[in-house]
C-alpha cells in the first residue's frame, strides 16, 4: 500500500522547508522506503531545497497529449514514457517536478491522461510526498489521488491561519477523502507559542507539531543551501522527525 502526504499552506510559511526535511527524514531512516518527491507548486523550490538542478518538467511534455501525434497512436503510453523521462532518480528517494500550466484554455483531456499515469506510477512507490500550493490545484483537479495525510503548515500570522482555514474548507468541500488533516506551525518563538495552540484550537485544528524559529535552517535558506544538508541537531530537523513519527513515516 502507497501513502500519500500533501503539505501545504501560505506562500512564505516555510511548506516546502517542511516537505523537504520530511524527505530528509525519510532518507536517512528508513532505508527500505521507496520514496516519491512530487513538486506541484508552480514556484518550484523543492528541488533546490533537496539540492536538485531541474531542466524538465511534467508541465514541459504534457502538451504532447493534446497535439502532434497520429490519431492511431496511444497517448497515454507516449505520456507515460515522457514521464519517466523527466523524472529524476536518486540512490534513495525519486523526484518529479510538475511544473506551471501551459496557458489558457481547457486541458482536461490531457489530465484525464495524466492522472491515470499518476495513479500508475505512484503504486511504484511505498511513501509519495506532495509540495503543494495554497491552492492545491493538481489535488482538486484530482491528478495525484488516494491520499492520506494533509500538513496544512502557517506560521503566526492571522494570514497564514486563515489561509490554513480555507485549505480545511476547500478539501471539505470537494471531499478529497484525506484520513487526517493536521496544522504544522513553523518559526513558532516562546512568546507565540501558547496563543498558536489557542488558535489552532479554536478552528478546530489538530496540532501535527511547532516548529521552532531556526536561525541555522533561516541561513541555510538564503544561502540558497539545501536544507536536506542541516546537521541532526538543527532543531528545526528535530521537530521535523517528530512530526513523522506522528504520521507514520
Amino acid at each position: 500500500m502507497t501513502t500519500t502526504i500533501a503539505i501545504t499552506g501560505k506562500g512564505g510559511t516555510g511548506k516546502t522547508a517542511v516537505a523537504a526535511l520530511l524527505i530528509r527524514h525519510v532518507v536517512r531512516t528508513d532505508t527500505d522506503c521507496v520514496l516519491l518527491a512530487v513538486d506541484s507548486d508552480p514556484d518550484t523550490n523543492l528541488p533546490e531545497a533537496l539540492g536538485e538542478t531541474v531542466t524538465r518538467t511534467v508541465g514541459d511534455i504534457k502538451e504532447i497529449a493534446l497535439k502532434g501525434l497520429p490519431p492511431d497512436v496511444d497517448k497515454m503510453q507516449v505520456l507515460e514514457s515522457k514521464i519517466y523521462e523527466v523524472l529524476i532518480e536518486k540512490p534513495r528517494y525519486d523526484l518529479l517536478v510538475m511544473g506551471r500550466p501551459e496557458g489558457s484554455g481547457c486541458y482536461c483531456y490531457a489530465n484525464n491522461l495524466l492522472r491515470g499515469i499518476m495513479d500508475r506510477v505512484t503504486k511504484n512507490y511505498d511513501l509519495v510526498m506532495i509540495d503543494t500550493a495554497a491552492g492545491m490545484e493538481h489535488l482538486s483537479r484530482r491528478i495525484i489521488r488516494n491520499l492520506d495525510f494533509l500538513l496544512v503548515v502557517t506560521d503566526g500570522s492571522r494570514k497564514g491561519l486563515a489561509t490554513a482555514e480555507r485549505i480545511r474548507d476547500v478539501v471539505q468541500e470537494l471531499d478529497l477523502g484525506f484520513k487526517k488533516i493536521y496544522l504544522v506551525f513553523n518559526k513558532v518563538t516562546p512568546e507565540n507559542r501558547d496563543s498558536l495552540q489557542r488558535y489552532a484550537s479554536e478552528l478546530g485544528f489538530e496540532i501535527a507539531g511547532m516548529i521552532p524559529f531556526d536561525s541555522e535552517l533561516a541561513e541555510y535558506d538564503l544561502a540558497g543551501r539545501p536544507l536536506a544538508d542541516l546537521p541532526d541537531d538543527s532543531e528545526a530537523v528535530t521537530e521535523v522527525g517528530r512530526i513523522a513519527g506522528l504520521i507514520g513515516i
